[in-house]
């Protein structure tokens, strides 16, 4: 089996913070987003990472640290660059698969990621699954539980999901599913693709085929799929959180949850550590004074003095003095000195 991540993307919406960082490097809880992911998968299972050249150098510098992120020895992890700046100019998500699949004739299964989401649950029973019981595609699937908010994501619709189990295995439970629509205006299921699946070898070429006209539809492919008559199913897991890590909400919202309390670096200090309210991380090399910090993402050389910060998140080296934020994200060297 090959993984292979996605992390091409330009992230608009999470704009300055992607300025000159990439979505998957954004730190989640003291660490990037595309750790938390690979540190999921077995390390004898090769990785590529595939992303544009604008963030090239910065995914060079987070595969230095590999031998850090997985266990010694394990399989290798690539960098494929995609020969583009900007978002009009991609190749588009199932197009770079396709591509890869092409240029490198994988004939492996392929594990399929998406690099900017937060995967909790526990892999390991998804794994046993697909390489001792499956022959057919599967996604991961998390249900939502609401179905307005199912609009944002690719559903998927299980084929009996009040009936019986098809299999049932420790840390989850495996459906057949009927049907998968992306970003419906109606959502049928309040379950959601989680960003992970799996491809048999077997079934690389539909997806090739299907690339050559639908490069930027990755969840179609699972339509495709269906429509072709092969089976498609949903490990669905019984615990652990996800999120994507789409929007500024998302984000604050994804560090409440995974952090209680204050995370901070060692090399960072905070003089009263009681003013940090609900859920606050602080990066390296911080210094914070006289001030209150209540769901705070500081990333690393930020200094706060006599302020009052809420629901913010600070890039690389802002200075803020005297001032009271709410809901703000701030790109990097943003300094804010009151009577400045």
């Amino acid at each position: 089996m090959h993984a292979f991540i996605l992390a091409g993307g330009f992230a608009t919406r999470l704009w300055p913070l992607t300025e000159s960082r990439p979505k998957p490097l954004l730190p989640l809880a003291g660490k990037p987003i595309l750790t938390h992911l690979v540190r999921s998968i077995p390390p004898e299972i090769a990785i590529t990472v595939s992303t544009n050249a604008a963030f090239a150098d910065a995914f060079h510098q987070w595969k230095l640290q590999s031998d850090d992120l997985r266990p010694t020895p394990h399989a290798p992890i690539d960098i494929l660059i995609e020969d583009t700046r900007s978002d009009d100019r991609k190749l588009g998500a199932l197009g770079a698969v396709a591509q890869w699949i092409n240029h490198t004739n994988i004939e492996d299964d392929v594990l399929l990621l998406t690099g900017d989401n937060y995967c909790g649950f526990a892999f390991d029973p998804f794994f046993a699954f697909i390489q001792h019981s499956s022959q057919s595609p599967v996604i991961i699937a998390h249900d939502i539980h609401e179905r307005s908010l199912a609009r944002a994501f690719g559903t998927v619709v299980l084929e009996d999901p009040r009936g019986k189990t098809l299999t049932a295995i420790e840390g989850g439970r495996v459906e057949k599913v009927q049907s998968f629509e992306e970003k419906p205006a109606e959502p049928k299921s309040t379950y959601i693709s989680t960003g992970v699946s799996y491809i048999p070898k077997s079934h690389l070429r539909v997806l090739v085929e299907f690339a050559e006209k639908h490069p930027d539809n990755v969840g179609g492919i699972f339509e495709e799929f269906l429509r072709r008559g092969i089976d498609v199913c949903a490990y669905i897991p019984e615990e652990g959180q996800w999120f994507d890590i789409g929007s500024f909400e998302s984000y604050i919202e994804a560090t409440r949850v995974l952090v209680q309390g204050l995370k901070k670096d060692p090399s960072s200090q905070v003089d009263d550590p009681g003013k940090c309210i609900g859920s606050v991380v602080i990066g390296k090399n911080c210094r914070i004074q006289n001030s209150t910090l209540e769901n705070v993402v500081l990333f690393d050389h930020c200094i706060i003095e006599n302020s009052d910060l809420r629901d913010c998140i600070c890039d690389d080296g802002c200075v803020i003095d005297g001032i009271d934020l709410r809901g703000k994200m701030l790109r990097k060297n943003t300094h804010l000195v009151r009577g400045h």
